[in-house]
């Protein structure tokens, strides 16, 4: 258990870096309260202990909702976490679009074009995913796995363009957790469902 003290600077810290942000912070960052009243389920616990999951801590507080905590299996599990991915993904997207309306250089808005054409893809990805879970876990898997060399993608492109927005890298980073988690959880759907595919 994390003592008060430590959770507290955690949440500060979390809340800070987001307070300038135009994004819905219960979107980004998993609602604190809820994380702190609800214990979570063993498959929750189960998924974030995977080898796959980037951020064990993270993993732990965006699966930390009543709905997600009530998955009664790894599909209902997946699915949820197919949505909360896509629902990052589209709030990223805005806040792209939100800042290519600001002018800037030609290689800032390159570097910009580029990482929304990466959340389109995302969304598009984590939505068909979602479809794919139950009839073809292994090509979930596969579909899951390629968003994230599109986001690494784009955040080499805002290096590159020394493009200065610590939001953007922190959604990127945030984005790459989700995807290591809905990889985690269809490469635990094709070891529960080996005969059938």
């Amino acid at each position: 258990m994390v003592p008060p003290n430590q959770l507290c600077l955690v949440l500060v810290i979390f809340l800070s870096i987001f307070s300038l942000s135009s994004l819905p912070r219960s979107v980004i960052i998993p609602k604190a309260n809820v994380s702190l009243l609800i214990p979570s389920s063993q498959l929750v616990e189960n998924l974030c202990n995977g080898k796959a999951v980037e951020n064990r801590k993270f993993c732990l507080k965006a699966l930390s909702t009543p709905k997600i905590i009530a998955a009664m299996d790894t599909t209902q599990l997946g699915t949820l976490i197919m949505k909360l991915g896509a629902t990052n993904a589209k709030a990223m997207l805005n806040v792209y679009n939100e800042i290519i309306k600001k002018r800037g250089s030609p290689q800032a808005l390159k570097a910009l074009n580029c990482c929304v054409e990466a959340y389109k893809y995302a969304i598009l990805s984590f939505e068909m995913v979602s479809s794919e879970l139950v009839e073809d876990p292994q090509t979930a898997n596969y579909d899951v796995a390629v968003i994230g060399p599109e986001i690494a993608n784009c955040e080499k492109e805002l290096i590159n363009a020394k493009v200065q927005a610590p939001r953007l890298l922190a959604g990127n980073r945030f984005m790459k957790y989700y995807v290591s988690m809905g990889y985690e959880i269809t490469s635990t759907l094709e070891l529960e469902n080996p005969n059938e595919y």
